[in-house]
């Protein structure tokens, strides 16, 4: 059983890549989305056995989202109704061509970030748990979900479950404790998870933004990326947290908002070997280049639920096979309009054989 912790929320976003102020007022498109979530409904898709925990307030709203997640083969049984705090929001710009997109969240006061550690069953929660996945995401939305994704994740550890840690900085998040720097809350509160975590998943920004800790020759602003420096940052984050095995860094080279490459680095701590994925023939590193992209949220939630399945699947066998399916799982959510990632493992494999001309399959 794979845990998920942490806020889910409606998305709304308007039609046909309109800007808020053509599409209102008007119809929109509500889903659903939220880092830990995408995850479990991306591994419920891929056969894992998986179960989220959030605390929601008892409305119709709460309702249909997690029957849209139970729906998907994910266990709610261990959700918190709380009879205080409301659902989070927040509103999707998609960008397009020079146009970048655009992220509004409404979020204050939700439920989750008011329920307190005191307030979940957490034998129950981590009852039949192998794997905890977490994200730096839900503590930087109140003092009161940080300490208990903090609890949890101490409890899991002290189990023996396998926890991941997706760092998933937000900077228009983190703002609960005045007077300090977002930056430097993130980095106090995400270094107590990282101390019982041993899977880091980072996207080419989250180190530093984070950890302070930089990849030369990267200027991510333009698009510019020094992959090899990223092996460098691995081994900086496992020097700095020994329990940590593995570390994961998504590279993402933005052209424009529908033209990015995209690939990934794993760094295997007890080999201390670093591996790129996608590969040419030769074995040298040359990402996916992605065009006309659809959505890129949720992009990296798709790739850390490839490689937890990867890592754990006895079918693929290997750091290098795992990261080559998260990437490949990755590259096929670009396709997909919403957070979560609607493609089937045969589809993911297909496509990291090399199957990548999208021919239709009759």
């Amino acid at each position: 059983m794979i845990l998920g912790f942490g806020e889910v929320m409606a998305r709304f976003c308007p039609p046909d890549r309109a800007r808020w102020r053509q599409a209102l007022p008007g119809r929109v498109e509500v889903t659903w989305g939220g880092g830990e979530a995408n995850v479990c409904a991306s591994l419920a898709m891929l056969g894992e056995s998986t179960r989220y925990v959030t605390a929601l307030p008892r409305n119709a709203l709460s309702e249909s989202l997690v029957a849209s997640l139970r729906g998907l083969g994910v266990d709610t049984s261990r959700i918190l109704w709380r009879g205080s705090g409301r659902l989070g929001l927040y509103f999707v710009e998609p960008g397009t061509n020079q146009r970048a997109s655009t992220v509004l969240y409404d979020r204050e006061s939700s439920a989750v970030s008011l329920a307190g550690p005191e307030e979940y069953a957490w034998d129950a929660i981590l009852q039949g748990v192998e794997w905890l996945h977490v994200t730096g995401i839900t503590p930087a939305i109140g003092a009161a979900a940080c300490a208990a994704n903090l609890e949890l994740v101490k409890r899991a550890r002290s189990l023996g479950v396998t926890v991941s840690c997706d760092l998933n900085f937000r900077k228009k998040l983190w703002r609960w404790r005045p007077g300090t720097d977002p930056a430097a809350l993130a980095r106090e509160c995400m270094s107590q998870v990282l101390a019982h975590t041993d899977l880091v998943v980072a996207n080419e920004e989250d180190a530093a933004d984070v950890l302070g800790i930089h990849a030369q020759g990267t200027n991510v602003a333009v698009g510019q990326l020094d992959v090899g420096g990223y092996e460098g940052v691995a081994r900086r984050i496992v020097a700095r947290y020994p329990g940590i095995s593995r570390v994961a860094i998504t590279l993402r080279e933005s052209i424009s908002a529908d033209h990015n490459n995209w690939g990934a680095m794993l760094f295997d701590g007890p080999s201390d070997t670093a591996h790129f994925a996608p590969c040419d023939e030769g074995g040298n590193y040359r990402p996916y280049e992605i065009r006309d992209i659809i959505d890129r949220i949720g992009a990296g939630d798709s790739f850390a639920a490839g490689l937890i399945h990867g890592l754990r699947s006895s079918l693929l066998g290997s750091p290098r096979a795992a990261l080559e399916f998260a990437v490949a799982a990755s590259c096929l959510k670009h396709s997909l309009p919403g957070d979560f990632n609607y493609t089937s493992r045969d589809e993911i494999l297909a496509l990291r054989a090399g199957n990548a001309t999208g021919r239709v399959q009759r």
